[in-house]
């Protein structure tokens, strides 16, 4: 590459530089925004499961009196609302990045911008996913007495 010396060129190369950190920090706000909705859920799920099997318990021990299955009902429906919302999250996080990386490409295309540097691999995405897959073992374990948690 050779040696910027006109104003102009080293401004539009300024300007390339500055496109392709906005991608880079758009994509890093989108894993974000990712991580909230994983703790969102995983306090969902984590909670339901939790108030499920205490309830299970105190009906197994007999001590309570009459039947748990509204307390089982509620933690069930936290752990299907938890799971439902990574669901969303998940859809979410794959069709921006989808359309972030089409309209990287489309300005690199264009010399709008550098496309030297790529995204790489999202680790929040990879751990939404397995919190995804724990999240429909507990339904499964909760909801049909199978899986690993019964």
């Amino acid at each position: 590459m050779k040696p910027l010396t006109d104003p102009d060129d080293i401004s539009v190369e300024l300007s390339k530089r500055r496109t392709g950190m906005s991608f880079q920090r758009t994509r890093m706000s989108s894993d974000r925004t990712l991580m909230s909705v994983i703790r969102t859920s995983l306090s969902l799920i984590s909670f339901g499961f939790t108030i499920f099997q205490f309830f299970q318990h105190l009906t197994e021990a007999n001590a309570l009196a009459g039947s748990s299955q509204a307390a089982r009902r509620f933690g069930l429906a936290l752990v299907l609302l938890g799971v439902g919302m990574l669901i969303v999250g998940i859809a979410y996080q794959v069709a921006f990045m989808l359309g972030l990386r089409h309209e990287r490409r489309d300005m690199a295309e264009a010399d709008l911008l550098h496309a030297e540097s790529h995204f790489p691999a999202s680790f929040t995405l990879v751990t939404a996913i397995l919190l995804l897959i724990i999240g429909l073992l507990a339904i499964g374990s909760l909801g049909f007495k199978f899986g690993p948690f019964n």
